[in-house]
């Protein structure tokens, strides 16, 4: 049997879940004084949410979540007291971390990623199918910015397989909601050291104002990824429309090289809110030399799939800014990834970007 979620349903309860989850940060990051403080002398924590009960499934890339934490702005990553003295060396080596116009900012980060097959109540492996996998990771990104173009270096380590506790986070939240929970777990990858470097470039393309109140810009994207979890390259764009658009890079979905979000709007003044909203539309191709959630262990044979070696994303998405607060909604169609899936996938992202 296959299970297949209510979409309205499934679509009510996650937003509720990001209304308590706006209705906490006010309380605990939005105190008076805080919109006092220059918007550069903040930090902001960035929660994402993926899962694909947006199209009505419970299959392949099923759920994820990942927390950041940014720095404020820094004239120099050594002002950022969590990064280790015999670190900044090594950075100041990286090319663009010393250029004197750009303004930088620490990120720290940890999340899980969570893959099955596309059925699964049946508790053998399933041929030609998506292998059940899970990823625990976090890691440290730098980022390096100025008005037109945003540089982000990661290094993510973590573990793939049973450490992971994908089974455990996956059939928890299932028991809660009363959903059958998936019976194959014992077919999933074994435990792996995982290490992820990437690398990714943004550039702001082009933008305009219309009539004082409307906006639209367009922005690029390239990048790398090298490790035993994903070795690939990609190349994007986001196109946003609308009311007082934020002065960052756009939004992200969880990848490698996921960029600053500023929910700060240019212009904001103490004591006067200032609203925000836009319509974005944004794609992605990546050539893919390995995932390892589709090709399976690195130094043992097990479960695997012939994956597809180019993939493509499109998404529409609306953002809403509210002061120090940003909650981005997209809906996300991907491309088949290995042969044999029967389609593409769809799935939802929701973001959540607070600063104090």
């Amino acid at each position: 049997m296959k299970f297949q979620y209510s979409w309205r349903e499934s679509a009510r309860r996650i937003i509720q879940c990001f209304w308590y989850l706006c209705l906490i940060a006010c309380t605990v990051f939005f105190p008076a004084r805080a919109w006092s403080i220059n918007p550069a002398e903040l930090q902001t924590l960035q929660l994402f949410y993926e899962n694909d009960l947006f199209g009505g499934t419970d299959e392949y890339y099923t759920n994820a979540f990942q927390m950041t934490w940014l720095s404020k702005d820094l004239n120099q990553y050594e002002d950022d007291n969590r990064l280790p003295k015999w670190s900044i060396p090594t950075i100041k080596a990286i090319p663009f971390s010393g250029n004197p116009a750009s303004v930088h900012n620490v990120g720290v980060i940890f999340g899980q990623q969570i893959y099955t097959p596309s059925d699964t109540q049946i508790t053998t492996r399933l041929e030609n199918d998506r292998p059940y996998a899970g990823f625990l990771y976090g890691g440290l990104a730098l980022h390096s910015k100025t008005h037109l173009k945003l540089d982000t270096l990661e290094i993510v380590v973590g573990v793939v397989g049973p450490a992971s506790k994908s089974e455990w986070a996956q059939n928890t939240v299932h028991d809660l909601r009363d959903i059958p929970t998936a019976k194959g777990w014992d077919n999933q990858l074994e435990n792996e050291p995982a290490v992820r470097l990437s690398w990714q470039r943004k550039w702001r393309l082009h933008s305009m104002e219309i009539f004082d109140a409307l906006s639209y810009d367009l922005i690029s994207r390239a990048g790398l990824t090298l490790g035993n979890v994903r070795t690939s390259t990609s190349a994007g764009g986001e196109i946003r429309f609308g009311y007082h658009i934020p002065q960052d890079f756009g939004s992200d979905v969880i990848r490698a090289g996921a960029g600053v979000s500023a929910p700060v709007i240019e212009g904001s003044k103490s004591g006067i809110t200032s609203l925000g909203a836009h319509i974005f539309i944004s794609s992605q191709v990546e050539a893919v030399l390995r995932d390892i959630f589709l090709d399976g262990n690195t130094w043992r044979d097990g479960p695997s799939v012939e994956k597809e070696p180019l993939v493509a994303d499109l998404s529409l998405g609306a953002s809403f800014s509210m002061n120090l607060f940003k909650l981005t909604y997209r809906h996300l169609f991907r491309t088949e990834q290995f042969e044999g899936q029967k389609e593409g996938q769809t799935i939802g992202s929701l973001t959540l970007a607070v600063s104090f």
